[in-house]
């Protein structure tokens, strides 16, 4: 298995390293192999390798992350800049939830996901990030204490919610909406434990949570309370003082007793 389908950690990467622009994040072709795995069966040996390729992933993934503490996850999309009040935001986000004892977790990439961490390294809290390789390079933000790029969407998917107490979902497009629609069904199918599930942006959101009542629960394809658990929000203090609440009430902002690393594990 080559280095680049591995993988990979590390400590903060230099802050004139630069963050994805928008025309890389998401463009160009994916790689031949990746392209071929979902297009039905494969030789058997082809099937197998990937399969390993993929263990490794999710096992490198358990080791990178093992030893944070209680996290929240922050979605958004990569393509917000700065200057934009959604940026501006999430960073507030980011920032009081490190205040409140959160390490903040995020895709790893630029726009919201970057503010968010951003936030974070403003008030001295840890940052991490779950990246992903896409077709054409793209870098961490330069906001991180730790990062794992992931081959694999659904890899990357399963670490930003298997390792969270919270999910904080800003503005943002396909990405976004896959994320907050896998979090709810978790949630909806007792997958996970209810962990708050907060929209930020009302005017931005408040069109999909109308098609939720007005279509799906008429259709009852969904029920009433599956639209409830999601919380719509336009206040970074709300939304961090409800994840709080829980937290302390419900989860002890712990996972229990605290993990020892051994080294015989090299961890």
């Amino acid at each position: 298995m080559s280095d680049t389908e591995n993988p990979r950690t590390a400590v903060m990467p230099p802050r004139d390293g630069g963050a994805a622009t928008e025309q890389q994040w998401g463009r160009g072709e994916a790689k031949p192999d990746v392209t071929r795995f979902f297009q039905g069966p494969q030789r058997r040996g082809f099937e197998l390798a990937r399969a390993i390729r993929i263990f490794f992933e999710l096992m490198s993934g358990f080791r990178a992350l093992h030893f944070l503490g209680p996290c929240v996850t922050v979605f958004g999309s990569a393509r917000f800049k700065q200057d934009d009040e959604y940026y501006q935001v999430a960073r507030e986000v980011g920032s009081r939830l490190a205040r409140a004892g959160f390490t903040v977790m995020t895709g790893g990439g630029p726009g919201i996901m970057e503010a968010a961490n951003r936030g974070a390294k403003d008030v001295g809290g840890v940052s991490v990030g779950c990246n992903i390789e896409l077709a054409q390079e793209q870098h961490p933000n330069p906001y991180l204490d730790k990062w794992i790029t992931f081959r694999h969407f659904y890899v990357r998917k399963l670490m930003l919610v298997k390792y969270s107490y919270a999910f904080i979902a800003m503005p943002g497009g396909f990405g976004t909406l896959d994320e907050i629609f896998e979090t709810a069904t978790l949630i909806q199918t007792g997958k996970i434990s209810e962990f708050p599930l907060i929209l930020m942006g009302k005017e931005y959101w408040k069109p999909l949570i109308e098609f939720m009542r007005d279509r799906l629960v008429k259709a009852r394809t969904i029920d009433p309370i599956d639209v409830d658990r999601i919380r719509l929000t336009d206040s970074a203090e709300e939304a961090v003082k409800s994840i709080t609440e829980v937290a302390m009430t419900q989860f002890g902002l712990t996972y229990g007793p605290r993990l020892k690393r051994r080294w015989l594990l090299g961890e």
